[in-house]
């Protein structure tokens, strides 16, 4: 199937897609925020630049968009077009991401990963009882955690 829209056009609309303050960042930095919950954004001295760092916690949060970093639930699907080099950019992203989590982890940092299908789709969590949930893994010990979408049966 081919694309609907031009290679000048995709590009420019692909371009447009940001990696900083989307949605659920930002949902996820005020509800923290209102919580009491302080925290620094995109810490350059840290690898892969964390979305949240909690130094109080000595924890980091990472928010994934799903497609972005090849998850393995509804959201995600592989292009149609230019298989190859969706496929390569999304496997480079992945082996990023463990690298990222590997050196974050061997500096000290605790790491919790919120997964774009946490909060979209059917599959997404009640928003507060999310919230809970990343509250209270921040002000307990445990040391890594991911938080991906759940089933509809399981709410």
């Amino acid at each position: 199937m081919s694309d609907i829209v031009d290679q000048a056009t995709r590009s420019r609309m692909m371009a447009g897609i940001r990696s900083r303050n989307t949605r659920p960042e930002l949902a996820v930095r005020r509800a923290l925020h209102a919580r009491g919950f302080r925290y620094r954004l995109h810490m350059q001295g840290l690898p892969g630049k964390p979305d949240m760092v909690l130094r109080k916690y000595s924890a980091v949060i990472l928010i994934h968009g799903c497609f972005w970093h090849g998850h393995d639930c509804p959201l995600f699907r592989l292009p149609g077009t230019r298989t190859n080099f969706w496929k390569e950019k999304i496997d480079r992203n992945r082996e990023r991401d463990v690298e990222v989590r590997v050196s974050l982890e061997s500096a000290g940092w605790r790491c919790l990963t919120i997964w774009e299908c946490a909060m979209r789709g059917r599959e997404r969590w009640k928003f507060e009882s999310l919230i809970g949930t990343v509250a209270a893994w921040l002000e307990t010990g445990e040391r890594s955690k991911e938080i991906r979408g759940q089933r509809a049966a399981t709410l």
